[in-house]
């Protein structure tokens, strides 16, 4: 069953049978802020599934640099117009995309101001604008050190993660690839695993005296003993991961010196640093109060409906969704439940049931990937996983498993842009 359908089955049937949507002035307003995984796939889903709602994208870029398989880029797989996506097929669908700003929320009076002027009204908003860096959190850690210690978390139009790759090349055989990586939640928990894993793959082939140094805030990470097999398979000592209680959490950054100074006072000079640091929901969601004390946004999880203002649905990397993963495939899911619990509300109708959908797949070398798999429903208290719904591959010296997990992959990232992008 292809992904958007498996994603949003209840939600599709839901609007296929409800009645058209109407408003006094016109078509009911449905605002779609961000045009990442999240706010594309609510945008193309909603004009597909409720042809009658009025569909608006505001989206800053006029080209979206996907954060999954950027880390294929650093290991020389991909080149950056594979991971480069245009929004001509949501314009085709009939989607009202501006390419600007939003910088401020008017939640009772239904109103988003933007940069350029513009003031767009609003029957539902689905909020997703994705995370921000914490610059400031990690001792060292500004905007301007992210020029010498590119972080390539933020994918925006690309040039982080083409610093990175640029780094990478021009350092000598035989330096020492740092990479500080923060405590939970942050975007994509297995990322920067995979990263480790990509970097390792170009210095194998590339520099091969080289090694890559992994620090973390962390004693445990998601699919590691699937990784750490993986890294003694293909690297062997070329990959050391050092966790918090054996000093591997970083406490401050000298970008000029390129030293990651650790909570007990070692200092690791390196020849490329690349710092994963802490991050919180977007700056609007900060700045409309949308944020909880934690710096992500508190949700209902029957229809992601903010707890703070009910007209507003916050997708994605943006609200504390925990225990679900920050990840594309869940902004993707919540995305169609947000859309249908807005409609759903607009007609005085109840929202349909709930279930979301987690898939990561991992590169870790040549035709060897990984994954792991996760289904949650709304529970009293937030979203809880449903008991034995998912799981890890198995581990062992499995290569066709593996093989047939990275062709897997590949078709993942075919179908879920597809489905974002049309």
């Amino acid at each position: 069953m292809p992904i958007t359908r498996r994603a949003a089955l209840g939600a599709s049937l839901a609007a296929l049978a409800a009645p058209a949507l109407s408003r006094a002035q016109g078509a009911a307003r449905l605002l779609v802020i961000g045009g990442g995984f999240g706010g594309a796939s609510a945008a193309r889903f909603a004009r597909t599934q409720y042809p009658e709602l009025q569909v608006t994208l505001v989206e800053p870029l006029t080209r979206f640099v996907t954060c999954p398989y950027g880390n294929l880029l650093l290991g020389g797989y991909r080149q950056i117009g594979d991971i480069t996506h245009s929004y001509d097929g949501l314009r085709a669908a009939g989607i009202r995309i501006l390419h600007d700003w939003a910088e401020g929320i008017d939640a009772a009076g239904k109103r988003v101001r933007l940069r350029g002027g513009e003031t767009l009204a609003y029957d539902k908003l689905i909020l997703s604008p994705g995370i921000a860096i914490r610059y400031g959190a990690l001792p060292g850690y500004d905007e301007a050190a992210a020029q010498a210690l590119p972080h390539a978390w933020v994918p925006g139009d690309g040039s982080q993660t083409l610093l990175l790759r640029r780094q990478l090349e021009a350092m000598e055989d035989g330096g020492v690839v740092g990479i500080s990586i923060p405590a939970n939640p942050f975007r994509c928990p297995p990322g920067p695993y995979e990263r480790i894993s990509m970097i390792a793959a170009y210095l194998k082939r590339h520099k091969p005296r080289s090694k890559v140094l992994a620090l973390d805030a962390k004693d445990a990470f998601s699919k590691q003993g699937l990784f750490q097999d993986g890294w003694k398979a293909l690297y062997g000592d070329m990959v050391e991961w050092v966790p918090a209680s054996k000093d591997g959490k970083v406490a401050r950054v000298d970008p000029a010196a390129k030293v990651f100074e650790t909570e007990f006072g070692e200092r690791h000079r390196l020849a490329v640093g690349n710092v994963i640091p802490p991050q919180s929901a977007a700056r609007i969601v900060l700045d409309s109060g949308l944020a909880a004390q934690t710096g992500w946004a508190e949700v209902d999880p029957r229809t992601l409906a903010s707890r703070a203002a009910p007209d507003i649905h916050i997708i994605g990397d943006a609200n504390n969704g925990a225990p679900m993963p920050k990840s594309g495939y869940i902004a993707n899911s919540t995305a169609k439940q947000a859309v249908a619990s807005a409609v759903a509300a607009l007609r005085g109708e109840a929202p349909p049931e709930a279930v979301y959908f987690n898939t990561c797949y991992s590169h870790v070398g040549d035709d060897y990937g990984i994954s792991i798999v996760g289904i949650f429903r709304p529970g009293p208290n937030g979203f809880v996983e449903v008991p034995n719904s998912g799981g890890v591959s198995p581990r062992g010296d499995l290569p066709e498993q593996r093989r047939l997990e990275a062709i897997h992959a590949d078709t993942w990232y075919a179908s879920i842009t597809r489905d974002m992008f049309g």
